[in-house]
């Protein structure tokens, strides 16, 4: 039987992985949506998530750049929170769609239908909470086969080891693996 100890040496002869490798993507606008998942302002300031803050421009750009070519947008909350809270820099337009849950997007909410409705095949998710709403929605997402892109500089948590481990977890889960395309928000190429 192993004690406290001997794990406690186990974890810390562990070697980080090396990171997968960010790939040029290309998307059709008409069959894919980006996710714009907890970027709150209770979440993301300088002192609870200075990380979420930092990845705010790249987010932003990648926001406008998805609208220009008429790409379909999607942002998900926390159940609690009101809509008047998503960050200024963020914010959704009147006519796209905004769903309430913990951190799997698509559990007791229509996200699932809403992408349906709307032919989406593709998801490009960014959010802040790294290892909880990216995370369990991108599973959530390759659960439904869709495929899954995350920009890494559109994730963030609360330390990097979180956002390290995301995407460690992404692509080498044998859920997600297959499903998951990593790169950075300025490799995405909208069609």
């Amino acid at each position: 039987m192993k004690t406290e100890q001997t794990i406690i040496e186990e974890w810390e002869s562990i070697k980080i992985p090396t990171p997968p490798k960010l790939e040029e993507v290309t998307v059709e606008s008409k069959s894919t949506a980006l996710l714009v998942l907890d970027f709150q302002n209770m979440n993301c300031n300088q002192e609870r998530r200075p990380r979420c803050v930092d990845s705010l421009p790249k987010v932003q750009r990648l926001l406008s750049k998805a609208r220009e070519k008429d790409m379909f947008v999607v942002y998900a909350l926390i159940k609690s929170s009101p809509e008047e809270d998503i960050r200024d820099e963020v914010k959704p337009l009147g006519h796209e769609p905004i769903v309430k849950a913990g951190v799997d997007k698509f559990y007791k909410t229509d996200l699932e239908n809403v992408l349906t409705t709307n032919t989406i095949s593709k998801v490009i998710i960014t959010g802040t909470s790294a290892h909880g709403a990216v995370l369990h929605t991108a599973t959530g997402a390759a659960q439904r086969q869709l495929e899954v892109i995350v920009p890494v500089d559109g994730i963030s948590a609360s330390e990097p080891y979180a956002e390290q481990y995301t995407v460690w977890h992404l692509t080498n889960s044998p859920g997600t693996r297959r499903s998951v395309t990593i790169t950075k928000s300025d490799m995405i190429e909208i069609m």
